[in-house]
């Protein structure tokens, strides 16, 4: 088969199509750099260079998003790179009030778009560039924290009115990332596992509005990838949406990888690397096995190699690359 592109190869895993390699991506935060767009264009840049993906995942500090409501951020060691909420902005019922629509394109969110911008403009090859949205009942439980099941309960009015904020926000802040240079969006829900709510509050809070979001973008979207976060998790329902891939933790909740391709009609699974075991801690040869089981249970089409979620910082480069090693294989 002759070469492909990675835009190639990766619409070919959506339409399940045969490539003439398995496409590979994964993604790590940057937490030294990732407050400034130029650092974080800069980290994502170079970190495409040294392993040549398939796929540039915008790895923008997980709560970028709540920043310009009020929540002041660092990060605090985390060993997988993600910064936190060290004062949330909705510390009372009545600060849901103060939820109000944000411009897609000023402050935090503008730096994104700043970081999208540059990404682009130093991008060498036609790998689609992705960037991260969060659904807004994640960004919801990032604003108020533990308190956001209470205030659920007790005042749904308010947070009810806030997620109409945010959600309007959202979805703006999607199309006007699309519109500085990104291909698609890496669209993540980490409210979708029993863990953190009930599946009939998910069916209630986070997928109407999750629709409302990935309706506003997906029709001028080239990639959109769910991904599913947690153990248990609510993947019928949240995968549903539409999408051209959908990423969980597969190596450590249901359903594997073959089964979730069986279970949607069509479109790509991503997966099949345990970015907090095999990957983490190898050896070589467990890697390689792991991408060799990936691609039996898909049959080496509609998949694209890559974590269930994002990596731990001290993944060696030497698993990374035998990734790479056993996906120009074929997996043998």
């Amino acid at each position: 088969m002759p070469a492909m592109t990675k835009r190639e190869r990766v619409l070919a895993a959506v339409a399940r199509r045969p490539v003439d390699r398995p496409p590979v991506a994964f993604w790590r935060h940057a937490p030294d750099v990732d407050h400034t767009a130029e650092g974080l264009a800069e980290a994502m840049l170079a970190f495409h260079r040294r392993w040549d993906l398939d796929l540039i995942k915008v790895m923008s500090s997980g709560v970028y998003c709540v920043e310009d409501w009020g929540c002041k951020v660092a990060y605090l060691g985390s060993p997988n790179g993600a910064k936190q909420c060290t004062e949330h902005a909705v510390k009372t019922r009545a600060d849901w009030a103060r939820i109000r629509p944000l411009d897609p394109g000023a402050g935090a969110l503008g730096r994104e778009l700043e970081a999208v911008r540059r990404i682009r403009k130093g991008r060498g090859d036609d790998a689609p560039i992705l960037h991260t949205l969060f659904s807004p009942l994640t960004i919801a439980r990032k604003l108020a924290g533990d308190r956001l099941r209470e205030d659920l309960a007790a005042a749904p009015d308010a947070v009810a009115a806030a997620l109409e904020a945010i959600t309007e926000t959202t979805a703006k802040h999607a199309r006007a990332a699309l519109e500085a240079g990104a291909d698609g969006i890496f669209y993540a829900t980490q409210t979708a596992a029993p863990e953190v709510f009930s599946a009939d509050e998910h069916a209630r809070w986070d997928l109407p509005y999750s629709r409302r979001v990935v309706d506003a973008f997906h029709g001028a979207s080239a990639f959109t990838l769910l991904h599913v976060h947690g153990t248990d998790i609510y993947f019928d329902a949240f995968a549903a949406m539409p999408a051209h891939a959908v990423n969980w933790h597969d190596r450590l909740t249901a359903p594997a990888l073959g089964e979730a391709k069986r279970r949607r009609p069509s479109g790509a699974v991503v997966g099949g690397l345990g970015e907090a075991t095999t990957l983490k801690r190898g050896p070589v040869a467990a890697i390689a096995a792991e991408v060799k089981d990936a691609l039996a249970q898909t049959d080496g089409a509609g998949v694209i190699l890559g974590p269930g979620c994002v990596l731990p910082l001290d993944v060696p480069d030497a698993h990374l690359q035998a990734v790479l090693d056993a996906a120009h294989a074929g997996g043998r």
